[in-house]
């Protein structure tokens, strides 16, 4: 497919160049920004799981629990595996 056929004869418009360079740069900010929140989350854990002695994973799954506010459902689940597991297991 041609760049004509996909549409972007379009940007023969020098306002709509800009647009869509606008958003590039907008889009590619944010992503920096997440990039720099996903090594403080990373950072964070490690350094409390060091400080405190506790396994990365489980302040992981702390983390990840507390910021989806789905305490009963990972209780659920969690009871849910252990009695199939040990239904299965043993």
């Amino acid at each position: 497919m041609s760049v004509t056929q996909m549409g972007a004869n379009v940007l023969s418009n020098p306002a709509d160049r800009d647009k869509l360079l606008n958003v590039v740069r907008e889009c590619s900010g944010s992503m920096t920004r997440m990039e720099g929140e996903k090594d403080f989350v990373r950072e964070s854990i490690n350094n409390i799981s060091k400080e405190l002695d506790l396994p990365k994973r489980l302040v992981q799954r702390m983390v990840k629990v507390y910021h989806k506010q789905n305490y009963d459902e990972e209780v659920a689940v969690h009871e849910q595996f252990e009695t199939l597991y040990q239904s299965v297991v043993k």
